[in-house]
Formats: C-alpha cells, structure tokens, sequence
C-alpha cells in the first residue's frame, strides 16, 4: 500500500482519478492527458515512497501539502496508464464505453494497493492475532543479506523454522511459538486491506486478473513464491503464516502455472528452464492430495484434511465466540450429530476433546429486575473430531458453510466435488507439461491418472437421478444432498460428458438470483451460503458453461454478478469480498463465521476483469452504459 494517507482517503483518490481519466480521454489520448496533468498538476509533487510497496526513496521526503497528498494516487495512475500493457488493455473490447472507466482504473491501481513485500514493514503486522512481529525462514536457508537489514528497520526478530517445516505436519506447526510471516522471496497481492499474506487459492484469481491487465511480472513473482512454499515448507500453503504449515488449499497451481508461461511466451519470454522447474515442483504438490491422510476411504478421490488438532489459531481471535455460538447450535438442535460435543463432569478431562470448555447453566426465567439464578448443570466441550473437521474446511477455503454439516464439521469425511474437479484438471495440466518438455511416460502416467478420477467422479459425485454433482459421504457412503454451486467445477475442469452438463443446466435457477450465483439454497447463516455469491464461483460456472456451449446462460449469470459489483462500485467506490445475490448489494448479516464484508478485493477485481473479457461486446456496451449514466447523475 502507499506509505502516506487512510485507507479512506486512497479509495476515494481510486475513484477520483477514474472519473478524471475517463473525462480526458473523451477529449485527447491517454498518454498526452497524463503528461498534462504531469506537467500543470505535478510539478511540485514530491514522492514519498516509489511505485513498488515498501521500497523506500533513498532521501527523506519532504512534508507534504494536503492538495498534493491528494494527487499522489493519480500520479500512479497516470504512470501505469502509460505502461504499453495497461494502455492496450483499456483500448481492447472489453471497455468500449467510459462508463467502466472508473472501477477499471480501481482495479489498475489496486494491484499495487493490494501489493506486499518483505521490503515494507507494514507487511510483518498480523490481523488476525497480537503477538510481536516474526519472520521465519525455511531450515538450512541462508539468510538474505536483504534480511538482514529488517531486524532493525522494521523491529522485527528473525528465526529459523525446524527441519520438521520441510514439510505439513501437526508437529512442525504446534512447535513454533510465536506464530510469525514466513519468508517469500517476491512481491505478491494478497486479497484485501486487512491481510498481509498471499493466500493459496485467492492467489489463482487473482493472477487471471493481472494476465488480464497485463501485469504478467507480477504474476510471475506470485508463481515463482508458491514454488518456493512448495521447495521449502512442502506445499502450497493456506498462506505464509506458521500457523497454516499444517494446510493447504484448493489446489490450482498448474493452472497458475500454464497461465503464466503462455502468457510471457505470447510476449516473446518464453522459459522452457522455469517451466521444467516449476513442473517438478507441480509434481510434488500434486503428491500431497494423492497419499494418506488426504485419501477419501476407498474411493480413489482425495479430500480436505488438516495436519493439526484443537482449534485454528486464526479462528480463536479473528471470530470472536466462534466457537461458543457452536456449541450452543449443537445443543438447540438435537438432531444434529451429538459426538460433535462431550458432556463431561466439572473439572473432568477427556481425551475426546479439545480447545475450551463451556459451562451449560439452567437459570430461573426473569420475571423481575432481579439476577436470574442459574446452576451449572454440565461442563461440555467441542469434540477433537469437530476440531479437525473445522480445520479442514479451512483448507478447503469454504469457510463457514453447512455444505459438510453444522459449521462444517464433518468436511474430513467426504470426497468434495471441487477438490476433484481441481486435481483432474492438474492431472490434464501435468500431461500437457509433460508433453511439452518431452516427457513421454510422464504424460502416459498421468493421462491414467486423470482417467482414474474422472472414473471415480463419475461413479461417487454424480447424482443421476437429480442430474447435479454433488459431494460423497465416504464415512456414511452416501452422496450428499446439499446442493452447492461447486457443482459446476466438472464442467471448468472438463470432467463432465456433454449430457452431464445438459443436465446440470437445467438446476440453475437453483442458485441463480438477480445479482449472480448464490453459494446454496441454504440460509445456514455462513457466509459461504444463501444468500452470497462470490467471485471464485462465478467464474468457474461462467467457464464450464461456455466450454460446454451454454453461452448464452453464462453471459446471463456474469452479466447478473458483474452488473452488482459495477453498481455498488458507484455507491461506495470500493469492489468488495462477497455480495448479497437477492438484493444485489454488499450489506451482509454473517452470523457463522468473521462478519466483515473486506474491502479490495483481489479475487473480485480479477474475475470481474475476465468475466468482462468474456462477455460479448454488446453486453459490455450495455454495462458501461448504464454505468455511465449512474456516474453522470451520482457526480
């Protein structure tokens, strides 16, 4: 982020300099109106920190007025609207209209916005828990001379992890006291403002939007620092904390990795040496959902699985009561599996459970001012069993949903139908990989592999009779009838047969609501249910429909989504973590789960760049149209 200024006043400056650039293209090219206002607005500006997050000007900057501070965003603006990347993607069909300028130019800037780096301070800080500032760096890694100079600069202490780190593991993770960042070597573009670290599957969506803009260097960089997690701590992380070396995340890796080397390659960089690196380091990630304990029983799919037990770090400070409101849930429902609890005597121990004990109280009803009387009536506590299936929704970045029961807890027990969809696309990835390095038995291998899979999608996660993709109980062996959007991923990944997706065509008004995609029919209360739609989803369902020929209902669903992420842009100049569906808004009442609506967003600024993309021109001139006469009237 920029050294100087609120966050505040950088989003009001973000919609400030789009307005302003699309009122001087309509009169003159984009390279000249920057010059001009170089020129006439300019000159007196003096910069207090250069274009890449945390570096800093080599002398001391002077103080600045408060009407230069405020041009400081547009002096960035102007810069990266000059870069030939930017300019030809602002003159591409995707932005025919001013009325997109102004949250396109959001986005632009946001990627330095959202931009960290080991190089600025700020990015040690840690949200979600209060401990002092650390920075780990893998067992047996020479310390950077860069390093080096952060202990004093930034007031930070700097340690080696354990040997044991080389890999996930409970172990490794539950040693390292205190939590800290865990070194990366480039820039990358974490999600929101609130966050400092990269995050595993955020990060996919995230590089499609900087191809899209082309910001392919920095996509690069945030490529490049996956394959260094998975050299050095063993696999693409939840993100570069210690306290997520016991997890990881949907796997899109490979597909990160294709990305990025078709589009340098495109650009006259191509690099057959870093793709054979980043191929044998693919493999090795890949490894992780294929062994124990990441085996969905006998069926031959993989599942979500967390090394670690009790409760997860992040959760005990970033969800205040968490898990207390669980444990109240489990109680009033007494349909709900009961092992989820242990009801023990006070002071008893049990090796059943894990995390805090709850007091369950019998109290006299109210009827007078007076202090109700109450009496302990048990001492309960959330079993080590919940403890572990909370921690592996986690890792699978649907966190909270009851898409695996009451808060999640049951996600260890079943195959889920995105995490497959994600590893035959691997699969299909690394045979392609292997065939471009001219690895032959390596393609072979792997061609078996993602037949194998799609035999078990097919045979555990269709459900014929409904005619949807769904999840597999492996413990129960039962298919799931909690329907969920991820019911779209065979269709990205091509796991599908045509009919299959005919099918599942027609369960769309399941989840299709004025403004996009909602998570499930359910309202459970979790953010990643009713009524929410998120980013990462509609661009899976918009690319599976497209690739099996549904065209015209995917421009429909994009157009819903990216209509409501334009319209609240012109409200409140900000794109947003999640949206409401049914009103077409961002007000959300989370009650499972953190409860704030992050402003940035990564992921949303890059599926709201490549729906665009894919939507047909005329669409994309009715979007800026009606954009355009909002920003008209609301400015």
């Amino acid at each position: 982020m920029f050294a100087c200024g609120s966050q505040d006043m950088r989003l009001k400056a973000q919609t400030i300099i789009g307005l302003r650039l699309v009122g001087l293209r309509a009169i003159i090219p984009t390279a000249f109106s920057c010059k001009l206002l170089l020129l006439n607005d300019l000159r007196p500006f003096i910069l207090c920190q250069d274009m890449h997050p945390g570096r800093k000007s080599p002398t001391a900057a002077a103080p600045l007025s408060p009407a230069i501070r405020r041009l400081r965003p547009l002096f960035f603006s102007c810069l990266l609207s000059l870069t030939p990347a930017i300019a030809s993607a602002q003159q591409s069909h995707d932005d025919p209209g001013k009325g997109l300028g102004p949250i396109r130019s959001y986005i632009s800037t946001g990627w330095n916005t959202l931009s960290r780096s080991l190089s600025d301070c700020a990015t040690f800080s840690d949200s979600k828990l209060t401990t002092a500032p650390q920075l780990y760096l893998p067992a047996d890694f020479p310390e950077p001379q860069t390093v080096k100079q952060l202990e004093s600069r930034c007031k930070i202490q700097v340690r080696s992890l354990p040997p044991s780190a080389s890999h996930l593991g409970m172990s490794a993770a539950e040693s390292i006291d205190p939590p800290g960042l865990l070194y990366l070597e480039n820039r990358y573009v974490v999600p929101g403002g609130r966050f400092n670290e990269m995050y595993g599957w955020d990060s996919y969506f995230i590089v499609v939007g900087l191809l899209r803009d082309g910001r392919r260097d920095l996509a690069e960089d945030m490529v490049n620092n996956f394959l260094f997690e998975v050299e050095h701590y063993g696999a693409v992380l939840n993100a570069n904390r210690t306290y997520y070396l016991t997890r990881s995340q949907p796997p899109f890796l490979t597909s990160m990795i294709l990305g990025v080397y078709d589009a340098q390659k495109a650009a006259g960089r191509e690099d057959r040496k870093w793709l054979e690196r980043a191929y044998l380091l693919a493999v090795k990630d890949h490894s992780l959902w294929d062994a124990e304990p990441h085996l969905a029983g006998a069926t031959g799919l993989s599942r979500y699985f967390d090394f670690g037990n009790g409760p997860a770090p992040e959760s005990v400070k970033d969800e205040t009561g968490h898990y207390r409101d669980v444990v109240a849930y489990i109680l009033a429902h007494p349909k709900v599996d009961q092992s989820l609890v242990v009801r023990k005597a006070a002071g008893q121990t049990s090796p059943l459970t894990a995390g805090s004990t709850y007091s369950l109280q019998v109290c006299d009803i109210a009827r007078t001012m007076a202090k109700p009387e109450c009496s302990v009536a048990a001492d309960v506590a959330l079993s080590a069993d919940f403890y572990k299936g909370d921690r592996s929704m986690r890792e699978s970045g649907y966190d909270i949903s009851f898409r695996f029961g009451p808060y999640g807890a049951g996600t260890h027990h079943f195959a889920p139908v995105c995490l497959n969809s994600l590893l035959y696309k691997s699969e299909r990835d690394l045979e392609q990989i292997s065939k471009m390095l001219g690895r032959k038995e390596d393609a072979e291998q792997w061609e078996k592999r993602a037949e194998q899979r799609k035999t078990g999608i097919q045979k555990y996660l269709w459900d014929s009779q409904r005619g949807i993709f769904v999840d597999y109980d492996f413990v129960h062996q039962a298919q799931s009838s909690y329907d969920y959007v991820t019911a779209f991923f065979p269709l990205w990944a091509g796991a599908a047969t045509p009919e299959q997706a005919s099918a599942l065509v027609k369960h769309l008004p399941t989840f299709e609501r004025p403004g996009g995609l909602v998570m499930s029919p359910h309202e459970s209360g979790g953010q990643w249910d009713f009524p929410y739609a998120w980013a990462p989803d509609q661009l899976i369902a918009d690319k599976g429909l497209r690739k099996y020929g549904f065209s015209q209902e995917a421009d429909r669903v994009s157009y819903e989504f990216l209509s409501t992420v334009a319209e609240n842009f012109q409200r409140d100049g900000t794109i947003r973590e999640k949206y409401n569906a049914v009103t077409r808004s961002s007000e959300t009442q989370v009650t499972a789960g953190y409860h704030m609506n992050i402003v940035g967003f990564g992921w949303t600024n890059g599926v709201f760049l490549e729906l665009l993309h894919d939507l047909p021109a005329d669409m994309v001139k009715k979007l800026a149209g009606e954009q355009g006469s909002s920003a008209s009237a609301a400015h």
